[in-house]
This record gives C-alpha cells, structure tokens and sequence, in this order.
C-alpha cells in the first residue's frame, strides 16, 4: 500500500472533516485554506468543496445512516465514522464515482491513517450497506426527530423553524441547503448597467443572469467571476442578493450623512456609498470592532472606487452615543452581529454550533447597539436593523423591544419590489433560504419621528 493515499482529494476531505469537527473554523474559510495548501486544481478544487459541503450539511442524515451498522462495534475513532459517512455520501448523494472506486479508496485511507485492521473493518461496514441498503428515515415515529433527521438540522432548531414557517416550508427550506450557494455579484450600476455587465463577463467565458430580487445584482452561473476584468476594475462586488436590499432601504440622499455601525467587511458599506457624492458632503462613516476588518473597509472602498465618501474608524457600535453627537446622521445602518442562521447554505456547519441560548445573549447586545445609536440620529431620519439570520428571537422581538422603549421611532414599511412583497410581514422584510435560493435575512426599517 503506497503514501499515495494522502495525496487524494478524499483524503484532503477527511482532514477538513476533522477540522470543521474539533470546531477549527467554519468550512467556507477553511476549504478556501485547504484549496491554497494542497495548490488544486480547479477540478479537485470543485470535488473537495462538493464532498466536504455534501457530508457536513448532511451530517445527521449520515450519522442516522451509518448508526446500525456501527452499533457492535466497540470504539470507534471519531476519524472513522467521518471516513465512512464520508464514504456514505459519496456512494448515495454522488453519482459520477463507481461504487468500487469509492469503496477502494475508503479502505487504501483507512489503512494508512490507521493500519490493516481499520481498513477491513472499513471494508466490512461499507459492504455491509451496500448489501443491506440504507435504513428509512420513515420509521422514526417523533415527527419533529424524523424531519429533523431529514434535513439533518438540530430538532430545536426544526422546532423553532416549524413553529415559525410550518411543517412543510421547514421542510423545503431544508433539503434547499443542500444545494450549493449561487455567486452573485453586485454592479456598480452608476457606471454600467446589469446588461453591459453581462455582456462583457460573457467575452470572458462568464455566464451569468440579472438578479430578480435586486435590482443591483447578477447571478453567475458559469466561471470564476473574481478573475475577471470588471471584478479587478471595481465595477463587481461579490455580494449575496439579500444583502444588496439593505443600502436601498436607507432611502439615501447624495448629501446625507450616514453611519454604518457594524460594517466590516464593507459590502453594505460600499453600496451605501454608490448613492452618497462627495461634492454634496455626502459621507458614510463606517465602524468595525477590530483594526484589521476597518482595514478591509478601506481596502474595499479603494476597489470599488468610493473611497472619497467613506470613512471607516474603530470603534464598538455599542459605544456610538459616547462618541459621536446627537442628530448626527441622516441615515444609520445596523446591520447586527447574529447568529448568522440566514447563511447555512454557506456555512453548513452553522447549524449544528449554535444554541438557543446562544440567540439571547446575542439579542442583548442587538438591542445595545441599537439603544446605543438611537440619540445620533436625526428628527426624521431612518435607522435600518437587519440581519443574517431568520428567527424572531434577533429581529421582529429585538424590533418590538426597541419600539417599545423609544416611542420617537416608527416602524415604516421596507421598500422592495413586487416579487419580495410575499415576503412582507408587519412592514418588516424576512427572507427564507429556500424562497429565492439567497442567504436567509432580515430588514426592518424605523424613522425618527420629528417632534412637535
């Protein structure tokens, strides 16, 4: 048995695996890490990321999988149950690799990552399953476990989004993570428009099509956009569709000052600033908790060509009413640290790291920030709360809790376009990961009522 076994875009799977495991980084950060170490090419690079999304949003659904055919055996390293759920995946969600290949190399890993023993025991579990077929998620009697087991998410979580969206649309949301995310790219449409846009990505081998939800926004669908011309010339920015809806809401005037409170890494930041001219003092003032992220607020201002209205400084949003003086701005942003269940597409493994309790002490310091910002804003001006993530727990009851306490501030209807207004509940904007395949997320708008 040669080393050779290592080289393997499946062994380089396994280790990722383990990583995003033991709780090392999220998957999106530590593929892209893995892709640079091991110098792949854009085929095994494909591979890599298709296994290590595959396995880990699927990850319940394996272990339900896997479960009967391990339960004699006596310890089993957590490296193995990952080699033979990885293995599973392959063999029933994958259907380009012959089942023999799969089967073989899952043995040649096991036997160099472990020895001779593990390889067999590899080779007999895996035989096993192809001889017994997988068990049936349908004889899991709870409704919630088995739905849970299905779209292999926690079953608070399945529990909080049932009771939220219902049993079928928790459902769909579900089984649609198990798609990959779409690259979609925000124009700077001061300068071309979506078309041109298009046209000139297709010049390059770039297939790509307009954005219904934004009307900022194309979806690439085939090529490696970041590459491209425009995208180095900073007329593209990759920003996800949902998103580009945040700077709109603003209502932004070329002449307004406005405050970004949580920027970083400066997507919204620099959409923000496409509506501001630096001739008519406009100014976005961008803050970031930590020096290295306000230094990519400057570096994307710089790329996307508006660093003559943005200004970005370190400082804790939660710190802005001591800072800055009251009736400030013309606009303020709060586009809130969350949970960041909105982008489970992205980050599959997002699901299985975060806790109940983890949303309210999250609330907390969301309404902080918020209380924080309040004063800085002037008579008539809008505050903007969004989020990445799709429960009531960080958005409509942060919202209410905010109202509640500030009877200077109402809530306004978020404007969107017709295609959103399904999506439109109590004048607050909630997007679903599975109604336009974007990232899940949340924007509500609020307006300083001028006093009498």
């Amino acid at each position: 048995m040669s080393h050779d076994a290592k080289k393997t875009v499946r062994f380089a799977a396994l280790q990722a695996l383990e990583r995003i495991q033991k709780g090392g980084a999220y998957s999106n950060l530590l593929l892209n890490e893995e892709i640079k170490k091991g110098q792949l090419s854009a085929k095994d690079s494909r591979l890599l990321t298709e296994l290590v999304y595959g396995t880990v949003s699927r990850q319940l659904l394996l272990e339900f999988y896997l479960k009967p055919f391990i339960a004699n055996a006596k310890k089993i390293d957590a490296w193995v149950k990952l080699l033979l759920e990885l293995s599973i995946y392959q063999l029933y969600f994958l259907d380009r690799i012959p089942d023999h290949a799969i089967l073989n190399e899952a043995v040649d890993i096991a036997k160099v990552r472990g020895n001779v023993g593990i390889g067999k025991f590899v080779n007999g579990v895996l035989r096993n399953i192809k001889r017994q077929g997988l068990p049936d998620t349908a004889t899991i009697d709870d409704p919630i476990k088995r739905l849970a087991t299905q779209i292999s998410m926690p079953q608070w979580l399945t529990k909080r989004l049932v009771e939220e969206i219902g049993m079928e649309q928790t459902k769909q949301l579900g089984i649609s993570l198990f798609s990959p995310s779409q690259v979609s790219l925000r124009v700077d449409t001061r300068k071309m428009t979506r078309k041109q846009a298009i046209e000139n990505l297709a010049q390059e081998g770039i297939e790509a099509i307009e954005s219904t939800i934004s009307e900022y926004g194309i979806i690439a669908k085939k090529g490696f956009v970041a590459k491209s011309q425009l995208f180095h010339d900073g007329l593209l920015t990759i920003q996800d569709e949902s998103s580009m809806l945040v700077a709109p809401a603003l209502q932004i005037e070329n002449k307004h000052q406005v405050l970004d409170a949580c920027a970083a890494p400066g997507g919204k930041t620099t959409h923000i600033a496409s509506f501001l001219a630096a001739q008519e003092h406009g100014q976005v003032t961008a803050l970031d908790i930590h020096k290295q992220k306000v230094r990519l607020i400057e570096e994307n201002a710089i790329r996307m060509h508006v660093e003559d209205v943005v200004k970005a400084k370190e400082l804790d949003a939660r710190k802005v009413n001591d800072t800055f003086a009251q009736s400030s701005f013309d606009r303020i942003l709060v586009d809130a640290p969350c949970s960041g269940l909105g982008l489970m597409r992205r980050k599959p493994d997002i699901k299985y790291v975060k806790k109940p309790e983890d949303l309210q002490s999250l609330s907390a310091i969301q309404l902080e920030i918020l209380e924080s910002v309040a004063p800085s804003l002037k008579p008539s001006g809008i505050l903007v709360y969004s989020t990445c993530t799709i429960l009531p727990e960080e958005n409509q009851e942060v919202v209410k809790q905010f109202l509640q306490k500030h009877p200077e501030f109402e809530l306004i209807q978020v404007t969107v376009n017709e295609k959103l207004n399904a999506s439109l509940k109590e004048k607050m904007l909630t997007i679903f990961p599975h109604q336009y395949y974007t990232d899940g997320f949340f924007i509500s708008c609020l307006r300083k009522k001028t006093m009498r």
